[in-house]
């Protein structure tokens, strides 16, 4: 009889164990399904293609070096960069404070970057698309309070170009707004990892890269940090953004006098 009581007691905590949980699941949503990635994947190529630059711009670009655990830079870079599509980037270093390896740095990026574009391996070499990479879906996040694909990224190959890292990618447009990983292929045996982010977003009406943190383990040295915000900005004809009233006026005044009017633009910038 004893026996019997504690097999009812068990079969009645059993049930009501499964009556809970059965109603846990009623009760719980449906997690949403994932979006095919080779959907995501296929749309997010397509607006590669058609935000490529077709008109001219300018950009002025400041570039800040650190080293390890220092929070004010050892060298500060101003440059200007020029694309005159299909083919041809120039840069020129308009300023430069502080120690020379700033300097040598970022005029080494800026002439890769054109070296690139002359080559024809701006678009293809460096494209986030299937030819250079694996992708896999790993959610949902927020970037700059745009909802955003988040796809892991897994390059085919060892090449400078490509990172292996992540890709925020806006869900309403399919633009790529931020990319961070490690470089495929360090640069230099000098280097023995470096570690990227790369903002992105429109500048009057071109999908261009705004912003770039690059943090480098240098043999002897130690992590040096080179950071870059696009400051000044025009595409085209186009002023990327609306001119203070403070700088319209200056304009005016320089069409009266026959001075130019401003060229650039400030943007927002980040430190």
């Amino acid at each position: 009889m004893l026996s019997s009581v504690r097999f009812s007691k068990l079969s009645l905590l059993l049930l009501l164990i499964g009556v809970t949980a059965q109603a846990q699941q009623l009760d719980a949503k449906p997690a949403s399904p994932a979006p095919p990635i080779a959907s995501i994947v296929g749309q997010m190529e397509r607006v590669q293609v058609e935000s490529r630059p077709g008109v001219s711009y300018q950009v002025v670009r400041e570039y800040r070096l650190f080293n390890e655990k220092s929070a004010t830079p050892t060298s500060e870079v101003v440059a200007q960069v020029d694309y005159l599509p299909p083919d041809r980037k120039t840069y020129e270093i308009q300023k430069h404070t502080g120690s020379s390896r700033g300097q040598d740095v970022v005029r080494r990026i800026l002439q890769h970057e054109s070296q690139m574009v002359a080559g024809g391996k701006s678009w293809s070499g460096a494209a986030i698309d299937r030819n250079n990479y694996d992708f896999s879906y790993l959610g949902e996040a927020t970037r700059d309070g745009n909802s955003c694909y988040l796809l892991g990224l897994d390059p085919k190959r060892k090449e400078t170009e490509l990172i292996r890292g992540k890709a925020w990618v806006d869900k309403r447009s399919f633009l790529i707004r931020h990319i961070e990983g490690q470089m495929a292929k360090n640069p230099s045996w000098m280097l023995k990892r470096v570690d990227v982010k790369i903002d992105f977003a429109d500048i009057g009406g071109a999908w261009l890269q705004t912003g770039m943190e690059a943090v480098a383990d240098v043999r002897f040295i130690g992590n040096q940090t080179l950071r870059s915000q696009t400051v000044d900005a025009r595409v085209g004809e186009v002023v990327a953004q609306k001119l203070s009233p403070a700088r319209r006026a200056i304009n005016r005044r320089n069409r009266r006098t026959g001075l130019p009017a401003t060229i650039f633009v400030p943007l927002e910038r980040r430190d």
